[in-house]
């Protein structure tokens, strides 16, 4: 084994501890990869850059666009709204219109894009309906997968492989090539969540008004020297007769109060520390004698107290990921005040100002009309609560429209590759002003072009130095007697375990370097392996981590990891059976 094999053997290593971790973001983690394997001299400084011109990193860029023009003019929240309108009816017939909706708009759409568009709808739909919103939010973030893995464009899963698939002389896929196999899956997945998965959600969350992710937050109260209750025991205050309100902690000064509490006098000045929902922290804002901490620290700074109030979960990738409000400055940085704070569904116990953030905790929101707006197209956040629909350039809906079919239609039909038709599409789509150049730039999630130009370096290094043949050469000795569908089989099993726990671009680009080497030692057509990485990356389903959209509905479904595991272990089994006895016969050895 030469240096260089041992050297981006430890570089995959190394990136697997920080991208299970989490010690570092992803895109840091691939510039990191990057730079290791220039410096060490393995790949070229050109290879190693060259990841930020590959059609694959081009390809989804543009797409990015494409995906924020169909949102800005309304096509998207259209079929959001239609969904609204059919919802009113009963559960089960909502939870086929919303699957099917889903899946048919996230076939062309990015899924990150159609998942925030519909998680305020189907809140509200689940209050309509009066369920539980847990029991929408899971089939939301499924039926995302099960339509993405229908066409090219539907996942960028897909396009990383298929890039690396033409850069080792393998011809391209084609834009309705993974329709035979996406929608038998597209059919299964429907089916087992109708029938089975179901009911095995928990019913997490609940139905208020106005309250669309129900669950305790935890915030801070002043007393005030107006408060009628003044010298009184804190269970003769409203708080805990009218409004019923846990304390958790009770602060006078620097010092911390000890229990029981609901017998300590209550003094001017005293800070308590409390668990409570929504609708009771709006209660609060209108009882004489509390101020919540957050909204005093705002008067302080001569800010106008304003009279939006709305949940917002922390996006994947946020930069506010690690961070506590008070690290980023939350208030003078976005111009909001957050009151409160729920983990994973859980109340936080730690001060709600110095406690660290974390993909899919809830965060409770005042703001104006036009901050929010901003706070809606910032990708720190997805909004969840009911509030004004923005405004969107309806004008120019069909345009969008027409825009993103001629890129699906040029591709599909050969007229060019889709790498330029996306690209001219997000071009047109700017110059017909359904989006402005910032919004564009915006609509770039930096951190997955930051990725794949890392993954696709460290594929590079793979090749270069044999370390994809050696482990090709492994898995052929471990699994090759069986046959080249064993083969296949292992290669969708590895990508989708690894796709649980770390990226799932990241897994695929690392095996499908490796499947190609494999197919080839073995004489068989790259074609299958392929397949078989592509799909497992694409629809994962067993942990809120393996994908994106599972982090996002993670906090406003109040789900814990185990519910997850319990509903998606299930869908990855039979989607890796059927994935193993199919994928043989739509795409030959």
């Amino acid at each position: 084994m030469s240096i260089e094999m041992v050297v981006v053997l430890a570089v995959i290593a190394g990136a697997g501890v920080l991208f299970l971790t989490e010690t570092l973001s992803i895109d840091l983690v691939a510039l990191v990869i990057m730079a290791t394997l220039i410096l060490c001299r393995v790949i070229t400084p050109d290879e190693g850059i060259a990841g930020f011109s590959n059609r694959a990193t081009v390809t989804i860029g543009a797409l990015f666009v494409l995906s924020a023009g169909l949102f800005k003019t309304g096509a998207a929240n259209f079929a959001g709204l239609f969904l609204a309108r059919l919802g009113k009816r009963n559960f089960w017939f909502t939870l086929i219109a919303m699957m099917v909706s889903i899946g048919f708009l996230s076939a062309f759409m990015n899924h990150t894009a159609v998942v925030a568009i519909f998680i305020p709808i189907v809140l509200d739909i689940a209050r309509d309906i009066k369920v539980s919103p847990s029991k929408l939010l899971m089939p939301l973030s499924f039926s995302s997968m099960f339509g993405g893995a229908c066409t090219l464009v539907g996942s960028s899963t897909y396009i990383l492989v298929n890039s690396i698939a033409e850069q080792n002389g393998e011809p391209p896929f084609g834009m309705f090539e993974f329709a035979w196999l996406g929608l038998i899956l597209f059919g299964v997945g429907i089916v087992y969540m109708f029938l089975f998965g179901i009911r095995m959600i928990p019913e997490r969350g609940g139905n208020r008004r106005k309250t669309l992710v129900k669950g305790h937050y935890l915030t801070e109260l002043i007393v005030q020297p107006q408060a009628r209750f003044l010298g009184k025991r804190l269970f003769e205050s409203p708080l805990v007769r009218d409004l019923d309100i846990e304390s958790l902690e009770i602060y006078r000064g620097e010092s911390r109060l000890c229990p029981p509490l609901f017998a300590v006098v209550l003094k001017e000045g005293d800070l308590l520390r409390v668990r409570c929902d929504v609708e009771k922290i709006r209660k609060l804002q209108e009882l004489k004698g509390i101020t919540l901490k957050s909204m005093l620290a705002c008067a302080v700074e001569g800010k106008h107290e304003e009279n939006f109030l709305v949940e917002a979960v922390v996006a994947p990738d946020s930069m506010l990921v690690g961070k506590s409000l008070r690290e980023v400055r939350f208030r003078s940085s976005f111009g909001a005040v957050v009151h409160a704070i729920r983990h994973r569904g859980e109340t936080m116990t730690d001060n709600v100002e110095t406690t660290s953030l974390y993909p899919g905790d809830t965060l409770l929101i005042e703001a104006d009309h036009e901050i929010l707006d901003r706070l809606r197209d910032h990708d720190a956040f997805v909004v969840v609560s009911e509030v004004e629909l923005p405004t969107f350039r309806k004008r120019k809906m069909l345009v969008a429209l027409a825009i993103v079919a001629g890129v699906i239609v040029s591709s599909a039909t050969g007229l060019m590759p889709l790498v330029a038709s996306s690209v001219i599409g997000a071009v047109l789509i700017v110059m017909t002003r359904c989006l402005t150049l910032h919004e564009a730039y915006s609509a770039i999630d930096w951190k997955v072009i930051f990725l794949l130009a890392g993954v696709l370096t460290l594929g590079t290094a793979l090749e270069k130095t044999g370390v994809a043949l050696l482990v090709a050469k492994m898995l052929i000795a471990s699994v090759g007697m069986w046959g080249p569908t064993a083969l296949v089989s292992a290669f969708y099993l590895l990508t989708s375990l690894f796709t649980e726990i770390v990226s799932n671009k990241a897994a695929a680009g690392l095996l499908a370097p490796i499947a190609i080497v494999a197919a080839h030692s073995v004489g068989g057509d790259p074609r299958p392996f392929l397949m078989a990485v592509a799909f497992a990356g694409s629809v994962t389903f067993m942990t809120p981590v393996g994908h994106q959209v599972n982090t996002m509905v993670y906090g406003p479904g109040r789900f814990r990891f185990t519910d997850f595991v319990r509903v998606g272990a299930p869908l990855n089994f039979m989607f890796w059976v059927l994935s193993t006895l199919l994928i043989p016969r739509f795409w030959p050895f």
